[in-house]
């Protein structure tokens, strides 16, 4: 079953029993006010085990009062003028205990080394484009393969075109046999930012660094389209996808721990961002 999403006053939740946690993904200053008892309330009733909040630096005091802690941030992420904190509360000595942080700490050190690196060329024949309505069954089906379960619905095509059509710009690199490996740029205009997410490769063509080839394209066509700030929520232990952020000169800017139900588990996911 997919999280529910749905608005508090001017801001937007998401929240689920699969990831067991509420998401607060977009604040509004409007609803300071009632906004964080509703999140405590709603944890309360669900049995949730985690809350987590981006929000401008401003409000950093305000939720740690309430008891959050800041694992992670992004610099210049609301129109160049603020930063962006991920604050988390956690309701649960489980779900807040940092377990394989020497590993985590590990592949961090490690990618950081390859900052920079350049992909190699596609294979002849291969090449990357923007998706269309006409690519989402295809869109789906990479999607249905590479994970078992996703914090949204990509495996839902009316979720795929609905998006498609609104903020989400999907990209993919096609092979004489079909479609390959697919990513989007969730795009923010209002804050001139973007999130390079939905990263899948399907497993026989991994091996070519198509995820970075995708990460290049998107970066050149949100650059060429205005946006800032780039960034990603990528699994904390995936060394190919923190690889992939790293050569492409993104900045580790923290961990979120026992964040993200991904294929069937909750896992830690680290921040990298890249202003333009």
């Amino acid at each position: 079953m997919s999280d529910t999403i749905e608005s508090f006053g001017h801001s937007l939740l998401q929240h689920g029993k699969e990831g067991n946690r509420i998401y607060l993904m977009k604040f509004d200053e409007r609803d300071q006010k009632g906004l964080l008892k509703h999140m405590d309330a709603l944890a309360s009733k669900e049995n949730y085990t985690k809350i987590v909040a981006k929000l401008p630096a401003s409000q950093k005091n305000r939720f740690e009062d309430h008891g959050y802690q800041q694992e992670a941030i992004m610099p210049s992420y609301y129109q160049r003028q603020q930063d962006c904190v991920m604050m988390c509360k956690y309701f649960s000595e489980d779900r807040a205990k940092r377990e394989n942080a020497a590993e985590l700490e590990k592949i961090i050190h490690s990618v950081q080394e390859k900052a920079g690196e350049p992909p190699t060329a596609l294979p002849e024949l291969w090449y990357l484009r923007r998706l269309t309505e006409d690519d989402v069954p295809a869109l789906a089906q990479v999607y249905q393969t590479v994970f078992k379960s996703y914090p949204f619905p990509i495996f839902n095509e009316d979720y795929l075109l609905e998006t498609m059509n609104d903020n989400i710009q999907y990209y993919g690199v096609f092979t004489p046999n079909g479609l390959a490996a697919v990513a989007s740029s969730e795009t923010d205009p209002a804050h001139l930012n973007s999130e390079m997410t939905d990263f899948a490769v399907l497993p026989e063509y991994r091996g070519h660094q198509l995820a970075l080839h995708l990460l290049l394209e998107l970066e050149q066509q949100m650059k060429e389209q205005g946006y800032r700030l780039l960034y990603t929520i990528a699994r904390s232990l995936s060394y190919g996808m923190n690889s992939t952020f790293a050569k492409a000169g993104y900045h580790f800017g923290g961990t979120l721990f026992n964040n993200t139900q991904i294929s069937g588990s909750i896992e830690s996911m680290n921040i990298w961002h890249k202003e333009l």
